[in-house]
């Protein structure tokens, strides 16, 4: 069996605990290669992610007509949220699932759902690094977003549980672990009747084995602020967060239903800043919202150039149906909204470039994820796999072992990538 993943990595994770519960019952289950049998993993997010799954599910229709898979079925977001609609376009398509139908799907694929198997998945990032999914779902109504038509309500896993996998990835060889959910900030508040993320931190850094542990998308309005102090104290813990903030115009925080402003969210991150020094904060921001005058996206553009983020990404807004946005008109022409992600890109890049060049002459522990062209290619404590800046070491010269934590000294820096050399 082949299992196609497309998406983020709340999709990746799900296909790991797929594909461990196919080997569990026997059968042979590859990521991404080759196999008579398709499972497709789909991201229904917005427009070009749902354009890419479609694209997918056809082609590999395409290869069924033609004889060379046998059964192709589709699961993940795009197929939760649009299910009537795929079944009456693709019929050819063996089998649709949503996202809570892990059960019926591997009944479908001729396998049972073991429940003692908690935890256990067949990893498919590098050995180093596994992401560990802390809670599904959102109860945030942020209202250009369709997540919980497609993940449904916030559910938070408990404590010992999350312990238990993450002791079981450690004895694997993983030695950074990244926490993903829909929202951090909310983890606990269903189970333990509180905010319980730093309870969380605090049991996961005494796992032996486990070196770094990153937080991925934590929700602005309502942060937790006693993770910091456990930021702080805990090596462990990477001083890093990934925070996204969409906008910062109060208009449009408004009507995207954010819960914040624009004072409130600087003094969260002055506050962040104060209390971690040195921590790199990651943020994604959309243009193009319904209703963004050109002054709105003033305020946003100067307030991302005074704020000088470590990390930044920014979209254009999708326009989604059944969101709160969807009744809004989407009036900001599509070459206007292009230009001002690619404006708030520029920026950003010379941001990057002035902070790079701070490093130059500085020595960082990396972790070292892979050997690339004739590049040994690592990471800070600062930089999360496949969406940061990565260390490049000449391999010609030197020689590192994937999964390893090193220590380098950078000597050179673009805008996205520092060039390093070991400190023997």
């Amino acid at each position: 069996m082949n299992v196609i993943t497309l998406g983020c990595s709340k999709n990746t994770y799900d296909s790991e605990v797929l594909m461990g519960q196919l080997k569990a019952n026997g059968k042979d289950v590859a990521h991404e290669e080759e196999g008579n049998i398709v499972v497709i993993n789909t991201c229904g997010f917005i427009d070009n992610a749902k354009e890419e799954s479609v694209n997918t599910i056809l082609e590999y229709v395409d290869k069924k007509d033609q004889g060379l898979v046998d059964k192709v079925f589709v699961t993940g977001c795009l197929s939760e949220r649009y299910r009537p609609d795929l079944e009456k376009e693709i019929p050819d398509v063996d089998q649709y699932f949503g996202t809570t139908e892990l059960p019926l799907l591997l009944k479908a694929l001729g396998a049972d759902y073991k429940h003692e198997l908690l935890g256990e998945r067949l990893t498919t990032t590098p050995k180093n690094y596994a992401y560990l999914k802390i809670a599904e779902g959102c109860d945030r109504p942020c209202s250009f977003c369709a997540i919980p038509l497609m993940r449904g309500k916030h559910v938070s896993q408990p404590i010992e549980k999350l312990v238990k996998e993450a002791e079981g990835l450690a004895k694997k060889g993983v030695k950074e672990l990244i926490l993903i959910a829909q929202d951090l900030t909310y983890y606990g508040l269903d189970l333990y009747k509180k905010r319980n993320l730093a309870e969380l931190l605090e049991n996961l850094v005494k796992i032996e084995g486990i070196e770094w542990i990153r937080l991925h998308y934590a929700f602005p309005s309502g942060f937790p602020m006693d993770v910091l102090d456990v930021m702080k104290r805990e090596p462990k813990i990477c001083n890093y967060i990934d925070i996204p903030l969409q906008h910062i115009s109060d208009d449009i925080l408004k009507s995207m239903k954010r819960g914040t402003t624009k004072e409130k969210t600087t003094k969260l991150l002055q506050e962040f800043r104060e209390r971690v020094p040195g921590m790199a904060i990651r943020t994604t921001l959309i243009v193009g919202y319904p209703g963004e005058t050109q002054q709105d996206f003033e305020i946003l553009r100067d307030w991302v150039q005074e704020m000088k983020f470590e990390r930044l990404g920014c979209f254009t807004y999708s326009h989604e149906e059944n969101t709160g946005a969807f009744v809004l008109e989407d009036d900001v022409p599509q070459e206007v909204k292009q230009a001002r992600a690619a404006e708030i890109m520029d920026l950003q890049s010379q941001i990057s470039w002035d902070l790079n060049q701070e490093k130059i002459g500085q020595t960082f522990k990396c972790v070292i994820d892979r050997k690339e062209g004739q590049y040994f290619i690592g990471r800070t404590e600062f930089d999360s796999p496949d969406v940061d800046n990565e260390v490049l070491v000449d391999a010609s010269k030197y020689y590192l072992k994937t999964g390893d934590f090193v220590n380098l000294k950078v000597i050179d820096a673009t805008e996205f990538d520092l060039y390093a050399e070991p400190i023997s």
